[in-house]
């Protein structure tokens, strides 16, 4: 008898020196893995419509581009190109869902712009966003530089999806990888939280201190009619090949 009171004790002691489990919130997105964006393929006819139909005229081939083109005064270099049809588009993600409004059936492209010219400075073209009821466009906003879906949620439960989208670049062996949540009522992007950097992994510099650090969002609990709050918590890790990451912060990080 006092051999299972005993137990029970270091039982119950274990138990109270283990960290609560936290029920008020659950991951939205992990930042921390590798993850692999494998989009699915486009059919050639599909981009053709999609293209077609967002923009007046485009090129097909980079090796068309007039490498004369000038925009002359026009504040926006970009913009001057896309008018002019000094661009190669073309589709690098895409989304089945609700976008602009409750109980829709559309998809939603994720278009590389790619205008003529466009440098390392431009993030080599503007991405845009083209939002399809069948063959009909419904929409099409500027992604702001955004390219990649992460991931489609409904996070307050209104039949409107949101997306959780980023950007990428490299330079000088450091990768950085930015977020934002957004949605597209009415045809319109609204962005919900912008979390900023949520990945920045020098290891391939091979610079002295170099280091991974990345982002796990989080969510509270859904209530159907209410944006759960999202909350933010920064890791970082050294560059071996196991890492063991270690939260360093919460919130947005420093640009």
């Amino acid at each position: 008898m006092k051999t299972i009171i005993f137990v029970l004790a270091i039982v119950s002691l274990a138990a109270a020196q283990q960290p609560a489990i936290r029920k008020d919130r659950q991951v939205l997105f992990d930042f921390r893995p590798n993850h692999e964006m494998a989009p699915g393929k486009i059919p050639p006819a599909t981009e053709r419509m999609v293209l077609s139909k967002v923009f007046r005229k485009y090129l097909t081939d980079a090796n068309r581009c007039n490498s004369q083109f000038d925009a002359g005064d026009n504040l926006d270099p970009l913009a001057a190109a896309r008018k002019a049809g000094q661009i190669v588009p073309s589709i690098v993600d895409m989304e089945n869902g609700s976008f602009t409004a409750a109980g829709q059936s559309q998809t939603l492209y994720v278009i590389f712009v790619s205008e003529c010219n466009a440098s390392h400075a431009d993030n080599f073209g503007s991405k845009r966003v083209a939002i399809f009821s069948g063959q009909q466009l419904v929409a099409d906003v500027d992604a702001d530089s955004k390219s990649d879906i992460v991931r489609k949620t409904d996070l307050d439960s209104d039949g409107i999806d949101e997306l959780l989208m980023s950007s990428s670049y490299m330079g000088q062996g450091t990768l950085v990888q930015m977020a934002t949540l957004a949605s597209f009522p009415n045809g319109r992007r609204r962005v919900i939280e912008d979390f900023g950097s949520v990945v920045e992994d020098s290891c391939a510099s091979g610079f002295p201190g170099s280091a991974s650090q990345a982002s796990v969002l989080y969510i509270s609990d859904v209530v159907p009619g209410n944006m759960p709050k999202l909350t933010q918590e920064n890791y970082s890790a050294s560059c071996r090949r196991m890492k063991r990451w270690q939260l360093v912060s919460t919130g947005k990080r420093d640009q």
